[in-house]
């Protein structure tokens, strides 16, 4: 029991290439197999913190996986978006920076045992991605099964451009917040260095 939450995150990420091989096959089942798999996945990260809670069972290990495997997934779910041409590659660039430069300080921190604090940011940060990502994989969905009416208005309204735009500005924002948040605990850490 023990293990669950651990485990659960693990195959979060073992999900992941999964979901890609999905979203490239490319006709209508494929898309919304892979819109499945990511909801699955969505759900995983729900239960694995609630559980780790709930039994006592919070680890330094699933503390450092449980970011990483949401990272790993919506920013592959990013990234293929571009080679779909659904967003702008400079868009998707801003959001990968972002979480990179936060997980790579937190991790240090957390490597240091230095104190770190998180905010109810982050975790809006990460429902706001994940909910793109769904926008996206459901227009994808749509198209694909010819729902013309639906996804032309989706085309043109560019809702897909104005939610991906509102992610990143989102999420540098948090990632603004984080650093000015932690900046005498990122101080420390270079002094240490």
């Amino acid at each position: 029991m023990r293990q669950i939450p651990n485990l659960l995150t693990i195959l979060r990420i073992g999900m992941t290439p999964l979901f890609i091989y999905f979203l490239f096959w490319g006709n209508g089942h494929g898309y919304t197999i892979a819109l499945f798999i990511f909801i699955i996945a969505g759900i995983t990260d729900i239960i694995d913190g609630r559980l780790a809670r709930a039994l006592g069972v919070e680890s330094r290990l699933g503390k450092m996986l449980d970011p990483l495997a949401d990272k790993i997934l919506v920013l592959s779910a990013m990234v293929s978006f571009i080679t779909l041409d659904l967003v702008y590659a400079w868009i998707v660039a801003l959001i990968v920076l972002r979480d990179v430069v936060v997980t790579a300080v937190r991790f240090a921190l957390e490597y240091r045992d230095m104190p770190m604090a998180t905010s109810n940011w982050a975790k809006g940060k990460t429902g706001m991605q994940v909910g793109a990502v769904i926008i996206t994989l459901g227009y994808l969905s749509l198209k694909a099964y010819e729902l013309t009416w639906l996804s032309s208005l989706i085309e043109q309204t560019n809702a897909i451009a104005i939610v991906m735009l509102i992610t990143m500005l989102f999420t540098v924002y948090t990632g603004i917040d984080y650093l000015v948040v932690n900046r005498e605990s990122i101080r420390a850490l270079a002094r240490s260095n």
